[in-house]
């Protein structure tokens, strides 16, 4: 598999997991950067916001062997590693029944994970750095690849920090704005009828082995001193990172790299830091901000762009409101200059960009037209 190939299969992959799934593209890119940079991830939100499903349909898209269990504080052990085996103690030696178990998942998911006992969280800690579960005076080595947690809460227990440290992307899941209502009602239903098949996979364990050696071949020496300010930045505004994090984060962006068909990471790739910096609730939307002010991203300009047609549309009610000759005309006209003015130098720094381009020669457009309704208001 060629760099190409690998760029392919990503973005194929990533289309068909959010396929089904309503207005949900930041969460299962989450997802898909955990699964290439063979990290963890944690979905935090109220349940019935898909998380699960959007885990389990990922496992089934790489035929990947898939583990699932709701965590409570009584959980044992033996739910999640298997019960010891009778027959091998009978015949003294101590081993467990693993089949089907967290022990020979290669992702799994586990629901409320911040409800783990104790006894749970220190085999999860092991399992999730080292991918050992020590068992007594047993090491069982794992395939895990990717551990998928979920909660309705971010865990402010001093015992849980190492925990939800270990997850390195997080992504805070909120229930869907009316927008989307309707597209969900016609999903769900078809997938309540029936009409939703079978997911057939897209890739295999073996493959995305390979993608995961195309993500660490990716050159991220010319993007380290942005992102050494970018975290100079983040503390100063207090968003704390580990040092554990700060050098893993490394492996996130060259994942975002891959899957933006490049081989040396770029500024535009520090964007993912709005999924692996966040601690509390709050730290998702203040480091969106953060970022937007700092980074001059693609995801910036286009977000910029679509707040400026916005505003566009708001003030061609206006216009159409008020009278011939109305002073406020010119003060319009004169906004919309500046506005035009400002589209067109992002026209300059990202020239090469089809999408933004196209963007903004409709924006203009759009701009044009109102300039032109203004003028004819005011008999010019």
């Amino acid at each position: 598999m060629n760099f190409s190939e690998a760029v392919q299969k990503t973005r194929s992959f990533l289309q068909e997991l959010e396929a089904p799934f309503v207005g949900r593209h930041e969460e299962a890119l989450v997802i898909v950067l955990a699964l290439l940079s063979g990290e963890h991830a944690v979905l935090v939100g109220e349940p019935g916001t898909a998380k699960s499903a959007m885990v389990r349909r990922a496992a089934s898209l790489l035929k990947a062997r898939f583990f699932k269990y709701l965590l409570t504080r009584y959980t044992e052990p033996s739910e999640l590693f298997g019960p010891i085996d009778i027959r091998a103690l009978q015949a003294g030696v101590y081993a467990r029944v693993t089949r089907g178990k967290l022990s020979e998942a290669e992702i799994a998911f586990l629901d409320e994970i911040f409800n783990a006992s104790s006894a749970v969280l220190n085999s999860l800690l092991s399992i999730m750095m080292e991918r050992i579960v020590y068992d007594g005076y047993t090491e069982i080595r794992t395939p895990l690849w990717s551990l998928f947690g979920s909660s309705n809460r971010v865990p402010d227990e001093p015992e849980l920090e190492a925990l939800y440290d270990r997850f390195l992307l997080r992504a805070y899941v909120q229930p869907l704005d009316a927008e989307y209502w309707d597209k969900l009602l016609e999903a769900t239903w078809k997938l309540e009828t029936g009409e939703v098949g079978e997911v057939a996979p897209v890739l295999t364990m073996k493959e995305l082995e390979e993608l995961h050696k195309h993500v660490m071949s990716v050159n991220v020496s010319n993007v380290r001193p942005q992102l050494i300010k970018m975290l100079l930045t983040l503390e100063e505004r207090g968003l704390h990172v580990s040092d554990r994090r700060k050098g893993k984060i490394l492996k996130v962006i060259a994942a975002h790299a891959l899957l933006n068909n490049r081989k040396v990471a770029t500024e535009d790739d520090l964007v993912v830091l709005k999924y692996t910096v966040p601690k509390a609730l709050e730290d998702f939307e203040k480091i969106g901000v953060i970022l937007s002010e700092e980074l001059k991203t693609k995801e910036r300009v286009l977000r910029e762009l679509h707040e400026i047609r916005a505003n566009v549309k708001v003030t061609a009610s206006r216009v159409q409101s008020v009278p011939p000759y109305d002073p406020r005309l010119a003060e319009f006209y004169k906004s919309l200059s500046t506005t035009k003015n400002k589209v067109l130098n992002y026209v300059k720094d990202f020239d090469e960009d089809e999408e933004i381009r196209k963007l903004t020669d409709e924006i203009i457009s759009e701009i044009d037209d109102l300039m032109d309704r203004i003028k004819a208001k005011l008999y010019i």
